[in-house]
């Protein structure tokens, strides 16, 4: 009702503003007035596009807002997946962009399965506070009680909620300089994965702090099959994937054929690199769609799978982390509505896994729920999800814009370095098109891991030019001349890299290996 009062209020406004600019216009003609006959005939022409601008909002669904917003987002390049909206509780929106599978041209759909990355850590926290519940499992207890092998100096300081918090201080192993190379290719069983930090040294006592650790979560899941005496992929079947009736999520093989499955890509040039699904394991190894995780998001309104009372210990914020919360395997916390003030709690997630970045955003106040699953390694998901929260709260949202990064990406591919640089600097400034240091950072690996060695140095000097106070971007020119042999001028920007930024353990680990105190 107020939306209907609003519009017909600026009805009224425009068409007195219309009609006084009208006799304005037939009264003054004369070469004395000429001028103001301009001016006046601006106003109107203003007036009239205000109008139909007006007119086209108020004519629009959300579902037609959402639909706009995205076929943008595709046409420049920055997503390319399935999406799914509900308002209070109600699909309004569910629809795929751009391709599954580029090779063959294969459409996304909302059926498309995708590999979800850490948006697995919801699920298997679910399943410890089942086994909780259950009477199998205390959240308080050393890991050391159920993983009796786990190394004793550390394991009998950190409990499940420390792993469910990423509390415990377990280094991340897919940070460590080796991952890619010499494990995330490679099959690993549960004990042998945890192996590979199980021996590190904490990196603070736990509890004190919040430092996430796919590590933690892959330890969650070893504990879950030694008291279930099941395999994860089994237990998550039986206790919500079949349940929920979630028939197209599951715990993703490479060499299974998977119908409706979508590859995952390196933006639109390359293929993304091979990961073994053995190694993110319970961290981050599950597949599902858009239309599984709206099944998902519902049941966690109800008590399907837990009592209201543990269900709600999902939600806790226990430690602050970036200005939100960490719960167990969700993060929680206040996120604006548009421009307008006002806040609304959140509780979601995002994952990322070669070729894929996925989210799901939670407003239980209201029942909103947006989905996004992407397979094209990168795309602006918290940006997205700003504009479609404002959609479905009636507030204003800005459109995308091109990106200069990409945009700079398709002239080198297409064209090479030199128009590439030429390319950039002629629209970097354009009011139509948008530089972000992430972007370009992003560009740089690309070009990098597509063995363009030289273009991703002069990428990733761009970006330093761009943005010099970023610690990040001297960190990855550095390593792009390391790649590139140069271990000079890469020491020069490790260390202008932890000028900037003294936390950048990267920096200070390969100013350590070359030698560089």
């Amino acid at each position: 009702m107020c939306i209907i009062l609003l519009f017909w209020s600026n009805m009224f406004t425009f068409n007195s503003h219309i009609k006084l600019a009208a006799i304005n216009f037939k009264t003054h003609t004369t070469m004395r007035n000429r001028t103001r006959f301009n001016v006046q005939k601006a106003i109107l022409i203003g007036l009239i596009i205000q109008l139909t601008f007006l007119l086209d909002s108020f004519g629009q669904t959300k579902a037609e807002k959402i639909d706009e917003l995205m076929r943008l987002y595709n046409e420049y390049g920055q997503f390319n997946g399935s999406v799914l909206v509900a308002e209070n509780g109600k699909v309004i929106f569910k629809k795929g962009f751009g391709m599954a599978n580029m090779e063959w041209e294969v459409p996304n759909q909302p059926d498309t399965k995708h590999r979800l990355g850490s948006v697995t850590k919801q699920f298997t926290a679910m399943l410890i506070l089942q086994l909780v519940e259950e009477g199998k499992l205390n959240l308080n207890v050393p890991i050391t009680t159920y993983l009796p092998d786990y190394p004793k100096e550390t394991g009998d300081i950190i409990t499940i909620h420390h792993l469910l918090t990423h509390t415990s201080g377990i280094p991340n192993f897919t940070s460590f300089p080796n991952y890619q190379k010499d494990i995330s290719i490679n099959k690993f069983n549960p004990d042998a994965i945890i192996k590979i930090f199980a021996d590190s040294s904490l990196q603070f006592k736990p509890g004190e702090k919040f430092s996430y650790s796919n590590s933690g979560y892959l330890v969650l899941g070893a504990i879950i099959e030694k008291v279930t005496g099941k395999s994860y992929e089994q237990i998550i079947h039986e206790n919500i994937l079949n349940p929920l009736k979630m028939n197209n999520t599951g715990y993703d093989h490479h060499e299974t054929i998977l119908k409706n499955r979508a590859s995952g890509y390196e933006n639109k040039y390359r293929n993304a690199d091979y990961i073994d699904m053995s190694v993110p394991y319970s961290a981050g190894a599950l597949y599902s769609t858009v239309e599984d995780l709206y099944l998902w998001d519902q049941a966690l309104y109800n008590e399907t799978l837990l009592s209201s009372n543990t269900r709600d210990l999902l939600f806790k914020p226990y430690i602050k982390t970036m200005g939100e919360s960490y719960g167990y395997g969700w993060i929680v916390g206040k996120k604006p509505i548009g421009n307008t003030g006002d806040s609304v709690k959140v509780i979601s997630h995002s994952g990322g896994i070669n070729g894929f970045n996925t989210s799901i955003q939670r407003i239980p106040s209201d029942k909103h729920l947006i989905v996004l699953l992407n397979n094209t390694g990168i795309a602006p998901l918290r940006e997205i999800n700003r504009a479609i929260m404002s959609i479905l709260y009636n507030t204003p949202y800005e459109m995308p814009k091109k990106s200069v990064a990409f945009s700079v990406l398709d002239v080198i591919m297409e064209n090479g370095l030199t128009s590439g640089l030429e390319h950039f600097e002629m629209i970097k400034n354009s009011e139509n098109c948008s530089l972000k240091e992430d972007e370009l950072n992003s560009v740089g690996y690309i070009l990098l891991n597509a063995d363009k060695v030289a273009e991703a140095i002069d990428v990733f000097k761009l970006n330093v030019e761009a943005f010099p106070k970023s610690g990040n971007v001297y960190d990855s020119l550095g390593e792009a001349y390391l790649v590139d042999g140069n271990e000079k001028l890469a020491i020069v920007n490790y260390k202008k890299s932890l000028e900037i930024d003294p936390t950048n353990s990267n920096a200070k680990n390969v100013l350590k290996k070359l030698g560089v105190n």
